[in-house]
């Protein structure tokens, strides 16, 4: 069986958040096929829904949280905390994250990493004369860039930009610099200079986007790491992927476009721009995807 889930939308100081996969506690995506949330789910497929190795390292929390942003206004400058950090402050998991560009306003940017060393002690002065965004690597969103985001990794996404964000099951963030703006009561959000000073990765890179070439009808890897995998698919016509050895969910977005997914029990489940679909392990064998779509293809090995 494949399932599909309704999404939570989420309205936001700076814009707006579709979680439409999510385990995050007291936002369960709620199943459309069976009626029950995600964590239900686990709790009684157990390896069957995750896979064995996916079960024995996260049991009853489902390992990812997937969301669409739409960004009408900057988000704060931020980080998040690895899960060694998070677990010596008593929570469960830290927070890596990718980014991927959906079509945004011709003036869509976001920051991410830094473009200069700093110490400590650096860091902490251009916090507190506002000058932290000089230090940030600068980018121009278009449709299709990828970053990924290590814990560690200072960030921000900015006004006009649309992402699907795919990350860790964690809302923890630690907030560096929010323009000084005010809520709706006229208060200031709380930043965590301290906080965040300890999750920093202060190394430099030349570049931080991802460089990929599109591939039609063949997957494209964008991200391998430890929590997840982010293949992408341009599909035209017909694609075989065959995930019978594959000790974990798969989870296709399609971004654009329609499709079709045929599993081997010949059962068609229709893609539609911004559905998320969920193959549980035990049902991983070879399917076909059909139509003309862009699809993210997600998994943990």
């Amino acid at each position: 069986m494949t399932y599909h889930f309704y999404p939570i939308n989420r309205p936001m100081i700076w814009g707006a958040e579709q979680w439409i996969l999510s385990a995050y506690p007291g936002r369960d995506s709620t199943c459309v096929e069976t009626g029950t949330n995600i964590w239900q789910m686990l709790c009684e497929q157990r390896e069957r829904l995750v896979g064995k190795h996916v079960f024995e390292r996260y049991g009853d929390t489902f390992p990812l949280l997937i969301k669409f942003i739409d960004a009408r206004d900057d988000l704060s400058i931020q980080v998040h905390p690895s899960d060694a950090i998070a677990q010596a402050q008593g929570l469960p998991f830290g927070k890596t994250e990718m980014w991927y560009a959906l079509p945004s306003a011709d003036d869509a940017r976001l920051y991410c990493g830094l473009k200069q060393p700093l110490t400590p002690e650096q860091y902490r002065q251009m916090v507190d004369d506002h000058t932290i965004i000089s230090a940030l690597a600068e980018y121009k969103v278009s449709e299709g860039d990828c970053f990924f985001i290590p814990a560690g990794r200072i960030h921000a996404i900015c006004s006009g930009s649309k992402l699907c964000e795919i990350q860790q099951t964690s809302d923890t963030t630690y907030r560096i610099y929010d323009y000084d703006r005010v809520d709706s009561q006229g208060k200031r959000r709380d930043l965590h200079t301290e906080q965040a000073a300890r999750c920093i990765d202060f190394a430099v890179q030349d570049d931080y986007r991802t460089y990929y070439t599109m591939k039609r009808n063949q997957p494209v890897n964008l991200v391998q790491c430890p929590y997840f995998t982010t293949n992408v698919l341009q599909v035209d016509g017909s694609v075989e992927r065959d995930y019978t050895e594959l000790d974990s969910f798969v989870i296709l977005i399609c971004l654009a476009g329609e499709g079709e997914l045929i599993t081997q029990s010949q059962q068609k489940h229709p893609m539609h721009e911004g559905e998320l679909l969920l193959i549980p392990a035990s049902d991983n064998a070879p399917v076909h995807i059909s139509g003309t779509c862009k699809a993210l293809e997600i998994y943990i090995e």
